[in-house]
């Protein structure tokens, strides 16, 4: 275990010079403008811990914009916890409008969780709040805004919680690495474009030149999905056109350094604080080690790829031998930008940037609509895309198994139901089907300690992930939040088994506040425990859940903008009469 001098995280970190930006190894998008600028995220411990929100503008790669900071910068602090320790954390608002601060993923009374209108009123202008919980558990986390679009403008920031007893994970050194998604264009104008435009943000589009030259789908293929007026480019939301992509608040030209010895074993904590961006995360030369899954111990996997959802933490172990520098690349899932920062032994060294992939292409099993799954024979020219020789313009999208419940009707904020959703925890995600290397996927992750309740469920609950994408009107079930009276009821220590069913052609990464939930993935006992699970397009994913924390809790999507245009609910967790509770 190492001693915490050698724990210091971020330590160290360099950004390489302007000198730089002359090396063929650096495509000209990705080739440093900075003159030594270095950014070490700040740590705060203790028992008192105070922070800020206010306003500042932000210089990334060598451009001034607007964010929202906490105690100044973008991230905020490294919180640094202690597993057994009161937490009390004092929040100033400087802000003209209320804030809030969600503990994202750590267990506490559900006073402390900070969603305004569902567990506190917020912190209002010139006022200060005090968190105080006990800190119950250990591991990687973070926290952010629960208030309007602030977390886009840059409010948010990592926790670590160091374990009472010893980690099981061995390590010399280790740094934290924020993943997000930095867009000069303030994030109302985001959500009013998308409002008006399906795809505004889509610059990768399939064009006439592409289908002459053969590239990506048949002329067929295209007209089908014509006739369905859906897009099979339409992968992100909001994409690398509006977006840089920051690595611990620095963009590409800017290239957060973390530093190495070679021969040691460091540890690097992800973070996807990111707003709308789901990252793959590689290091190209390098292979990970994943130890740790939102917080939890896992047992080590031996991986080249992984990809991290908007929300989730992933913990990996790195061991470079070589004296050489190693690119650190994290690249949005529609391959329209790419984060990136360097591994070194020393400052000033650089390693070559891989360019950016082949955009993916949505899919008929993105769709619900993966025929292959159920006997039909998708005939001699089907290829990864998807092609199928047959008219779906008719196709009734609402067709469903009878025993399916609840049924959701088709209208006007439901676009499309998915006639056949599978479950795709085995899958590497979109683009990653023809990695050529080992890509992370759930049905790897196996918890190390056994699961704290083995009970088998006492009932089931369905919900559908629904939404009109050229609408841009996102739902649970067809009901926005804004539409619905009554939360989801749930006993108090009740255990219930919960498929969500992915109804739209976009990923959907779901978190429920103040809880974990075991995924139905791995060995019973040792199922993988998440407070975050992204269910693909077309998809389905079930877990088990033990309502053991009272009071209300937030559950809703994590892509930002699909939750600030509905895809939110209320879960109310409450002891039954005479439970004596």
């Amino acid at each position: 275990m190492p001693d915490i001098a050698r724990r210091t995280l971020l330590r160290n970190a360099g950004l390489l010079g302007a000198g730089l930006a002359a090396t063929s190894l650096i495509p000209a998008w990705a080739r440093s403008g900075s003159t030594g600028l270095t950014r070490d995220l700040p740590t705060l411990s203790g028992a008192d811990i105070k922070l800020r929100i206010g306003h500042a503008a932000w210089p990334v790669d060598g451009r001034n914009g607007h964010a929202v900071t906490v105690n100044g910068t973008v991230p905020g602090p490294l919180i640094r916890l202690r597993e057994g320790q009161t937490a009390r954390l004092s929040v100033t608002n400087d802000l003209a409008e209320e804030t809030s601060i969600h503990w994202h993923g750590l267990i506490l009374p559900f006073q402390m969780d900070g969603v305004p209108g569902v567990s506190f009123p917020g912190i209002k202008p010139g006022e200060t709040f005090v968190y105080e919980f006990p800190v119950v558990q250990s591991g990687t986390y973070w926290y952010h805004s629960h208030s309007g679009l602030q977390e886009q403008e840059g409010h948010y920031g990592p926790i670590v919680i160091d374990p009472k007893g010893a980690d099981p994970v061995a390590y010399d050194r280790e740094y934290v690495v924020v993943l997000s998604d930095f867009a000069f264009v303030h994030p109302h104008e985001i959500f009013r474009k998308l409002k008006q435009q399906p795809g505004i943000f889509n610059n990768q589009k399939q064009t006439l030149g592409g289908l002459l030259a053969g590239e990506d789908q048949s002329r067929d293929e295209r007209l089908e999905w014509a006739k369905m007026r859906m897009d099979p480019t339409d992968v992100s939301d909001v994409t690398g056109s509006v977006y840089t992509f920051l690595i611990n608040g620095c963009g590409p030209q800017d290239n957060w350094t973390a530093l190495f010895q070679p021969g040691e074993r460091v540890r690097l904590r992800f973070v996807n604080a990111a707003a709308m961006t789901i990252f793959n995360v590689r290091i190209p030369g390098l292979a990970m080690t994943v130890v740790q899954a939102d917080g939890q111990n896992v047992k080590p996997v031996a991986v080249e790829e992984f990809q991290i959802s908007v929300a989730e933490t992933y913990d990996v172990i790195v061991q470079p031998m070589e004296d050489k520098a190693f690119t650190l690349v994290a690249e949005a899932v529609d391959r329209s930008g790419m984060g990136r920062a360097t591994l070194a032994p020393r400052t000033g060294m650089v390693a070559a940037v891989p360019p950016l992939r082949k955009r993916p292409l949505a899919t008929m099993r993105d769709m619900g609509m993966d025929m292959s799954m159920h006997g039909m024979d998708h005939g001699a020219g089907d290829d990864a895309s998807g092609g199928m020789q047959m008219d779906m313009s008719g196709m009734d999208m609402s067709m469903r198994n009878p025993d399916s419940a609840p049924q959701v009707a088709m209208g006007p904020g439901v676009q499309m139901i998915s006639p056949m959703p599978v479950d795709r925890t085995g899958e590497p995600g979109q683009g990653l089907e023809d990695a050529g290397h080992r890509v992370l996927v759930y049905t790897d992750l196996e918890a190390l300690e056994p699961n704290p309740d083995s009970r088998a469920p006492s009932r089931s609950l369905e919900l559908h992930l629904t939404g009109n994408m050229e609408r841009f009107m996102w739902s649970f079930d067809g009901e926005t939040f804004s539409e619905i009276t009554k939360p989801i009821p749930f006993r108090l220590n009740e255990r219930v088994r919960v498929t969500l069913v992915n109804d739209s052609m976009m990923s959907h990464p779901i978190h429920l506040h103040g809880h974990f939930f075991e995924l139905l993935t791995g060995p019973k006992g040792r199922r993988p425990r998440k407070h975050t699970v992204n269910v693909a397009p077309g998809g389905k994913v079930t877990f088990d859940l033990t309502a053991d924390a009272p009071g209300d809790w937030a559950f809703h999507c994590h892509m930002l903008y699909h939750m600030h245009a509905g895809m939110f609910r209320v879960v109310s967790v409450r002891p039954l009469p005479g439970d004596g509770a």
